[in-house]
């Protein structure tokens, strides 16, 4: 394992030099192997390693690839790692949503389009105000995904996208047992869109932040 890390590091440390480039391709694997003092073993593990986290991109029959190391296909290693928590460390993943979501739609209240708040409107009108708790959770998990992805930050939209799966099982059991949660949730959806149409990015965060505290209040008080 010690050999198989070093690989990694050298590779790494090409990339991070510049000597690697998104989208270039790794030399021959006996070249890159003398290159670096490593036995082919060896860099044949650490590139299945760095291909696993989206680092490098195994093209049969082509070569080995730097990806565009793009952030969002980088932290798809994140959501595979979370898909693995267990539901005591749900209020984690909630804790940790309540710091970063309302700092992102605080920061979308100067960036997202007004044609955007017209859509995201028209999607909670036609979803009425009796959803079931299915489609609840799954316009929830879009109306925020759209919200942040207008913060114009794509590390933490990423980071975000990748948190938000291990908390909607407990925002569907919320939805099931909790009397008023779902005209609740319609509601701050609908106070959040406000302050963005208001433009009051501090609004627009305390309304996010309330909006997740409820779950998270609600769920701590039911473990």
């Amino acid at each position: 394992m010690a050999v198989t890390d070093e690989a990694i590091e050298k590779i790494k440390g090409m990339i991070v030099s510049g000597a690697l480039r998104p989208g270039d391709r790794l030399p021959k694997e006996s070249e890159l192997a003398a290159e670096l003092g490593l036995s082919r073993n060896s860099l044949r593990e650490a590139v299945r390693a760095l291909s696993l986290i989206r680092i490098l991109d195994v093209r049969q029959g082509d070569g080995t690839y730097v990806t565009s190391l793009d952030p969002q296909l980088l932290l798809e290693a994140l959501s595979f790692v979370v898909d693995f928590h267990r539901d005591d460390t749900v209020l984690e993943f909630l804790a940790v949503r309540r710091i970063l979501e309302p700092a992102a739609t605080a920061m979308a209240a100067s960036r997202i389009s007004e044609r955007q708040l017209d859509a995201m409107t028209e999607q909670l009108d036609e979803l009425g105000a009796d959803p079931s708790v299915e489609e609840l959770v799954a316009a929830d998990l879009e109306f925020h995904r759209g919200i942040v992805r207008s913060s114009g930050n794509s590390v933490l939209c990423s980071l975000l996208d990748g948190l938000s799966g291990p908390t909607t099982r407990a925002r569907i059991w919320r939805g099931l047992t909790q009397e008023g949660a779902v005209s609740r949730t319609l509601q701050e959806h609908r106070a959040i869109l406000a302050a963005l149409r208001d433009r009051d990015a501090e609004a627009a965060r305390s309304w996010a932040t309330v909006h997740i505290a409820s779950v998270e209040q609600w769920l701590r008080s039911t473990l």
